[in-house]
């Protein structure tokens, strides 16, 4: 089997490489933005044509999120123009397509875990980019499947548990909020994920979510950090409002993983017991 990733060298594609060895049987492409830019839609169908994968793993994405609400356009470009593009040569070439999606699709206001039917309303430049792409892959009638993910967390790139670790070593004190609920995800607990369903005999096109298990909030995370690494740094709880940004964020974006672990048997480990992994790597 021939499998395309894309973003080689993002968090995900960075796990996704790493355990890329384990499938010998299976012939994998990784591209960076230099081999296949994601604003550059004529390139990504070229890059496909040329690769001719039996499955695109559509991992790379714009992901600043407030950098987002000052260029939309070129957002929209690469979370839903380019992914367009992937699920209609998908389509056409009856391929299929496994896309990573976020929680960043929903508005936040919900307080149960968020299944995958549920009614999508964005408030960010960023979600509203992926969930356009969403719904691209749906009208193009792409053998699909779309991976929601949320707080994607590794030991490759930058992400809130290696900037913590920074903050809590150079400063006495730090402030993190405490009143947006979801749950982190390792992305090497996500790439196995995936890789499980690329080799699925069970193999269903849909939405599903992943994320690990359990319900923190940004605050949580931080003292687990902090516990988990031996730091001596105090930690204010404080609320959104204290911390403004240009991209709002949903309050509660905890996602309800049932559907992925009984179509696919995915196993979703627990949200500390893959952090104690991931920091043994920093």
């Amino acid at each position: 089997m021939k499998i395309l990733v894309t973003g080689a060298f993002g968090q995900l594609g960075s796990e996704l490489r790493e355990l890329s060895i384990n499938y010998p049987q299976d012939s994998f492409t990784f591209v960076d933005r230099e081999e296949m830019p994601l604003d550059n839609v004529n390139k990504v169908f070229d890059v496909l044509e040329e690769v001719q994968p039996d499955v695109i793993v559509s991992g790379g994405a714009y992901t600043a999120v407030d950098k987002a609400e000052s260029e939309p356009e070129l957002v929209d470009v690469i979370n839903h123009q380019a992914v367009a593009v992937m699920a209609k040569w998908a389509r056409s070439n009856d391929r299929k397509l496994i896309h990573i999606s976020t929680d960043y699709v929903f508005q936040g206001n919900s307080s149960t875990p968020l299944k995958e039917g549920e009614p999508t309303d964005p408030i960010n430049v960023y979600g509203l980019s992926k969930q356009r792409g969403e719904e691209a892959i749906a009208q193009s009638g792409a053998d699909a499947v779309i991976i929601r993910t949320a707080w994607v967390y590794s030991s490759h790139g930058a992400n809130f548990v290696k900037t913590m670790i920074r903050l809590m070593t150079e400063r006495d004190e730090i402030s993190v909020i405490a009143d947006q609920i979801g749950s982190p995800t390792f992305a090497r607990d996500l790439a196995k994920a995936i890789l499980d369903i690329i080799q699925s005999k069970k193999w269903e096109k849909g939405i599903y979510h992943f994320s690990n298990e359990g319900e923190i909030s940004w605050y949580d995370f931080a003292v687990a950090i902090r516990e988990l690494k031996g730091l001596d740094c105090k930690i204010n709880a404080i609320p959104t409002e204290q911390y403004p940004t240009p991209a709002k964020r949903p309050k509660y974006s905890l996602l309800d993983k049932t559907k992925i672990r009984t179509q696919f048997g995915v196993v979703v480990p627990n949200w500390k017991d893959s952090l104690e992994e991931m920091l043994i790597k920093v």
